[in-house]
């Protein structure tokens, strides 16, 4: 017969498996590599090891060694650190569970559910996790998420069903005070068989609240909820609109909201950002302050890179493509990237027996800027097909332009020998020689190219 491994071993690789998968699931603009080292141990204690270089992360378990590295202009932020520590623990908390029988039997909720829930409830909670006889933060959160999976696979007469919890960071509700009756029920999977649960919060605006004990107290307007509690503080990072409620809700505080939204993606909101994102059959770490930095860098004028981030960030919820491209030197790029007909001027001449086209509502947006334009007549061009051109003073340069690629003849348009009108993503990358370039995918995603790619949302 042959010998079977002992048991500490086959679970190490299997936990060591996870690790691996988790970095690269949540880390994944980082290269992994993994080597063995020299003492090997199955205690199951892993460590982060300190290092001297911001781009680089090491992880130690079981006699491997995990190298994470990023590029050295763009280090691991502080939310990429706390992730991985965040997997880190709960990994190794599940690791000395397997072994504890008592434990076990007192936590069998420890191994319910689905894994990375408990890696986003733990990085809300703080970046760790003990284990112990009772429920922590970290499981709470793991178990509302639950909730609103469960709710992601029904449908409420015939209608994808979108609802919304925020968890308070205390056992009353600070805003206005409501004392726990009683009789509240605790928020578990068993609400997503009352189905008329869903007409009294639908999530985008109304959302019930549940103490930190999992107990729900009230259904609440979360507008006029964020209102309250947030006493007139502005979000650091733009938000898209209809979510923004949600963001001040948990703006200077430790309350977490989480939203199942009609298009079936979960958002999770914490610190006054969208933390978190489901969609695609995964979890992903959106990583926002430090991404809006990057691209608010780029573009160098702070109320240009806002307007436009918030616009990307409102289309991209309303699942609709663009394509934003801020010009360094006007005049030498228009020339290599735009057809002169694309250009806004201020009275385009046409023949008076000629049939309108787009460029003759051009004139509506000459010597206009950015910044000063409204948000929802910016969003509103910027979804026609071809991209939104301005420079760095935010004046608008052309709207539904059709990008010349790097070998487009000067004075080309579509059609012409040479002209490759391409994809959104081919246009982006092209134009991203000119200037900082924000993509907004008809699947939600957002990409930002400055010469090469800086991010993905």
């Amino acid at each position: 017969m042959p010998r079977s491994s002992p048991p500490t071993l086959s679970v190490g690789v299997l936990y060591e498996r996870l690790l691996q998968t988790a970095l690269r699931r949540f880390l994944a603009r980082a290269t992994l590599e993994t080597t063995s080292v020299a003492s090997a141990s199955s205690s199951g204690r892993l460590a982060i090891e300190a290092t001297d270089d911001p781009s680089v992360l090491v992880l130690r378990w079981f006699g491997a060694r995990h190298l994470l590295r990023v590029p050295a202009d763009r280090p691991f932020s502080d939310h990429e650190v706390r992730m991985a520590g965040a997997v880190a623990a709960v990994l190794e908390a599940r690791y000395s569970a397997v072994f504890d029988p008592e434990l076990m039997a007192a936590r069998a909720d420890l191994f319910q559910g689905d894994l990375e829930d408990r890696y986003v409830g733990a990085f809300l909670a703080g970046g760790e996790y003990r284990l112990g006889d009772h429920w922590q933060r970290t499981d709470q959160i793991a178990a509302a998420i639950d909730v609103l999976r469960v709710a992601a696979l029904s449908s409420y007469e015939n209608r994808p069903i979108s609802t919304g919890v925020l968890l308070l960071d205390s056992d009353d509700d600070p805003c206005l005070h409501r004392r726990v009756p009683e009789s509240a029920v605790r928020y578990t999977q068993a609400l997503t068989g009352v189905k008329t649960f869903y007409r009294l919060c639908d999530g985008l605006r109304t959302v019930v609240l549940v103490n930190r004990s999992g107990q729900l107290i009230d259904i609440v307007d979360i507008g006029r909820w964020a209102a309250e509690m947030s006493h007139g503080q502005a979000l650091q990072v733009p938000c898209a609109a209809t979510f923004r409620p949600h963001a001040l809700a948990t703006l200077g505080n430790e309350h977490v909201c989480a939203v199942l939204g009609p298009t079936h993606e979960i958002k999770v909101f914490a610190g006054g950002a969208q933390v978190f994102g489901f969609r695609a059959a995964g979890w992903h770490l959106l990583d926002l302050e430090a991404k809006y930095a990057l691209w608010a860098r780029s573009v160098g004028n702070a109320p240009l890179a806002e307007r436009l981030f918030q616009v990307a960030l409102d289309l991209s919820d309303a699942r609709a493509g663009a394509l934003f491209v801020v010009l360094r030197n006007p005049l030498s790029a228009m020339a290599q990237l735009l057809a002169p007909s694309d250009v806004i001027m201020d009275n385009p001449a046409r023949p008076a027996d000629a049939g309108l086209t787009r460029r003759d509502f051009t004139y509506l947006l000459s010597s206009r800027n950015v910044v000063t334009l409204d948000g929802n007549v910016l969003a509103g061009f910027a979804s026609m097909d071809g991209a939104t051109v301005c420079d760095r003073d935010g004046r608008l340069v052309a709207v539904g332009a059709i990008l010349r690629h790097p070998a487009s003849p000067a004075g080309g348009r579509p059609g012409a020998e040479g002209v490759a009108e391409g994809a959104r993503s081919t246009a982006a990358v092209a134009a991203s020689r000119f200037g900082p370039v924000l993509k907004v995918s008809e699947d939600g995603g957002i990409t930002c190219y400055d010469r090469v790619k800086l991010w993905e949302l």
